[in-house]
């Protein structure tokens, strides 16, 4: 796996980050927009998918990055549930459910492979160029502003 410099690099937060935006937006039509525990809840779930992988990559070791990596699929199987309910509910679409609800699946099939690789490689640095490791005076680079369709073959 190449080395990591910052949590945006990471394909699953780049999905999860998308995953955001069409859940907000979704969550804004039609009566679930109205149902605002349920409409909070669904984004609550999506923001907490790529806030755990973020937060993950701040740790020091693999296995506390796993552990945020779990954290972050319980949330994608949330989405999903809630998904169930939504169309259960009349509040999306059968076609909007059934792209979401993929979109989850690859979310999930990725930070899968990814706590996959860190449990096989405990001792296995991904990351850990830090401001330190550049020296006092580095600055972290801003990283550059990506659309989030972008591809890259990083978990």
């Amino acid at each position: 796996m190449a080395t990591i410099c910052q949590f945006e690099e990471i394909q699953s937060w780049k999905l999860a980050r998308q995953l955001v935006k069409e859940v907000y937006q979704i969550s804004s039509l039609g009566q679930m927009s109205k149902d605002f525990g349920f409409r909070d809840q669904i984004r609550r779930a999506a923001i907490s998918v790529m806030s755990n992988i973020a937060e993950g990559f701040s740790r020091s070791s693999n296995k506390d990055f796993s552990h945020f990596l779990i954290i972050s699929r319980g949330s994608v199987l949330e989405i999903q549930s809630l998904l169930n309910a939504a169309l259960d509910l009349g509040y999306i679409s059968e076609d909007d459910f059934n792209r979401l609800y993929s979109e989850c699946d690859h979310i999930a099939a990725l930070l899968y492979n990814f706590m996959e690789y860190l449990r096989l490689h405990p001792n296995k640095p991904i990351k850990r160029i830090t401001n330190k490791d550049q020296g006092q005076n580095a600055q972290r680079q801003t990283p550059q502003r990506q659309t989030p369709n972008a591809q890259t073959p990083n978990a």
